[in-house]
């Protein structure tokens, strides 16, 4: 298929997607195409004769990663199955798969998820005897991946994590097992100590692209470095850089500048996306920070609706305004309920929100509640799949021994592990030896439930060997171990609750079914899934969530765009966050490209709330409007009561009283 990029692009948008020789830094503005820019240049290189397999394009999201590479596939008109489009994370699990060896783990080793790795950091705090009252592993969690990404170092290791971080780390090779910071770390550490390995990654990655690059940590830009040659292109945007607390740092764009000094530059600043109002308010509020390169975002689109404030007088009022012109907006201007957003800085101010659209009969969801691979019987399930792929992952080991109820309960795991620590092995060793070895140790029932379970295990092991029929697999074994009978056991109380959770261990078989049976997947192996579904985020969202309102925080609505914006608690002390207020200037900056992207998440119409007061700690306080909300020109602005316009000099008397809400009182007053 021959494209005709002159009529498909832009002037901008053509230089980027034409420039393919020599390192190339691109400014996306919000909503200036950027995607589409990714897009037509992978097309664009197709066309010229660089092979598939020469191109690499990572981001940050598995959804980004499956839509961008579906794009390309449909401008292309081919099905590109040597092209590499992937996650950071997901690139890392590549390259280890293939030279993890190197530094003394099996290849088959296990990605522990946030509940796997917090609870090994309890066993290692209480291996080194670390005093457990009051221990927060997941305050532990967050040093080591600091430590580990190089944003922190034991320099001052006050709280004393650092003996527990030495047997954390020797545990994760022990158990053939890496963590989420390991798969970026950890291919670095290959690269650094043999080069000639990093020489093969870069003769076969000639060309180099990486969306959101403002979202790059220091250790992603170290391996983007390692990797790349001179065919690199970065596309990016420093007033959308809103992840500082996950490690991302805006300050790449200046480091990218500095490494290739004979870089090429182009700014998209055209916005496809949002009216001309909401750009202006967005331009208005973005350049009153300091640290950024500076851009106008122009709209092809006009004028627009002026940006609406409601001023209700309480949370519970928000709510239902909100609900009300939700309903309001669909029926007189014929919306569906999924082209609605509602933002907020919190999840803590989802409640109020949420009461009023079931009080409204609006159809909502909330991004980020529960993942659907965090229940506990989808756990229970991968969890078996896991010690089938590598029966040395004692985590997951633990968590499946007593599941189905078998006999190996916490007295007979609490032998194991010792005989496991004074031979220094792991606790599937700790059970073959128990079958023979310590037979003193353990009553004569206890040494028949595990032999029951190793036999089963190592039924299973051989049952999985080969690609084929994975879910089939997965069902026998399902049936195999009853977990049917253990859900309702559990669920005395409950018929529904244990019809519900295996029906969700039902949902589990049939994506597997699907995956395994997709015409593009070159590898249906157990590793193979295994590895997918430790990569997922809480940014794939079920499919069936369309056709409802979407609840969600700021920084989920990332990527988004709808039509009608709500962006509620904009007030003082929540945009921006009373933390970061507290934190520095630098914190207040990266709030304001908070708002900046809350406001260019909306399309058409872009709807603001500040509540009169606000109860905390189940008291009253009155509440002080956004001071970013003193960044948007009055004329961009109009004000509702409820759900009805006011007139023009109703409309002068809510400004002058927003003025007067930023006045601080009288001195000796509250």
């Amino acid at each position: 298929m021959h494209l005709d990029y002159r009529a498909e692009l832009n002037d901008e948008q053509y230089d980027a997607v034409t420039t393919i020789e020599g390192p190339l830094l691109i400014i996306a503005g919000a909503g200036s195409g950027k995607t589409r820019v990714i897009t037509f240049r992978a097309a664009y290189m197709l066309e010229r004769g660089v092979p598939q397999s020469a191109i690499l394009a990572l981001t940050f999201t598995n959804k980004a990663a499956r839509e961008m590479a579906e794009r390309v596939k449909h401008v292309t008109g081919k099905k590109l199955q040597a092209l590499t489009v992937s996650t950071f994370h997901s690139f890392g699990v590549k390259i280890l798969r293939k030279e993890i060896h190197r530094l003394g783990w099996k290849e088959n080793f296990s990605i522990y998820d946030e509940v796997d790795r917090t609870q090994l950091i309890k066993d290692c705090a209480r291996e080194v005897g670390f005093r457990m009252d009051g221990f927060d592993p997941a305050k532990a969690g967050i040093v080591f991946s600091d430590v580990k990404t190089g944003r922190k170092t034991w320099e001052n290791d006050a709280d004393g994590y650092s003996r527990i971080y030495e047997e954390y780390q020797a545990a994760l090779k022990a158990y053939n097992a890496v963590d989420f910071d390991d798969l970026i770390g950890l291919p670095i550490q290959v690269f650094e100590r043999w080069p000639e390995a990093r020489e093969e990654y870069r003769d076969r990655f000639r060309y180099i692209m990486i969306d959101e690059f403002q979202d790059t940590s220091s250790q992603q830009y170290r391996l983007m470095r390692l990797l790349s040659r001179e065919n690199i292109c970065v596309v990016g945007d420093d007033d959308q850089s809103i992840y500082s607390w996950r490690g991302a740092n805006y300050e790449n764009i200046v480091n990218f500048e500095k490494d290739w000094p004979a870089r090429k530059e182009i700014t998209l600043y055209r916005n496809y996306r949002s009216t001309t109002t909401i750009l202006d308010a967005a331009n208005s509020v973005i350049q009153n920070n300091t640290n950024r390169k500076p851009k106008d975002l122009k709209s092809p689109v006009e004028g627009g609706a002026a940006i609406e404030i409601c001023s209700p007088d309480s949370e519970v009022e928000e709510g239902e305004t909100i609900a009300g012109i939700i309903k309001e907006m669909k029926l007189r201007d014929k919306l569906r309920y999924d082209q609605f957003g509602v933002l907020i800085r919190t999840n803590a101010l989802t409640r109020h929100i949420e009461e009023a659209f079931l009080e409204a009969n609006v159809p909502y969801r909330v991004t980020g509640g529960t993942s659907f691979f965090q229940r506990k019987e989808i756990k229970d399930v991968i969890s078996y799949l896991r010690v089938i792929a590598n029966p040395e992952d004692d985590i997951n080991l633990i968590r499946i021994a007593n599941v189905p109820r078998r006999g190996v309960g916490r007295r007979t795991l609490e032998l194991l592990t010792a005989i496991a620590r004074r031979d220094n092995c792991t606790i599937r060793a700790a059970m073959q030896k128990a079958r023979t070895d310590h037979a003193e140790d353990f009553p004569e029932r206890g040494r028949q439930d595990i032999d029951s379970f190793l036999t089963l295990m190592e039924f299973f092991r051989e049952e999985f060997r080969g690609k084929r029929n994975l879910s089939l697999k997965v069902r026998k074994m399902v049936d195999t171990i009853d977990y049917w009978g253990y859900l309702v056991s559990e669920n005395q109380h409950s018929d529904k609750a244990a019809k519900w959770k295996f029906l969700n261990i039902e949902s589990l078989i049939q994506g597997i079914d699907t995956w395994e049976n997709d015409p593009d997947n070159l590898d249906p192996s157990l590793y193979s899934w295994l590895n997918r579904i430790s990569l997922i985020t809480r940014d794939d969202q079920e499919e069936d969530d369309a056709g409802k309102v979407n609840l969600m925080t700021i920084h989920a609505a990332k990527g988004l765009e709808f039509d009608v914006v709500f962006i509620a608690g904009c007030e003082d002390g929540i945009i921006p966050h009373a933390r970061a207020v507290e934190e520095g200037d630098g914190n207040v900056e990266e709030e304001r490209r908070l708002f900046y992207v809350a406001l260019t998440r909306a399309r058409r119409r872009l709807v603001i709330t500040v509540c009169r007061q606000r109860r905390r700690n189940s008291m009253p306080v009155d509440c002080v409007p956004s001071p970013f909300l003193k960044e948007i020109p009055e004329s961009l602005i109009t004000w509702r009561e409820g759900e009805s316009e006011l007139t023009e000099e109703e409309q002068a008397d809510a400004w002058s009283g927003l003025h007067k809400m930023f006045e601080p009182p009288p001195e000796g007053t509250q």
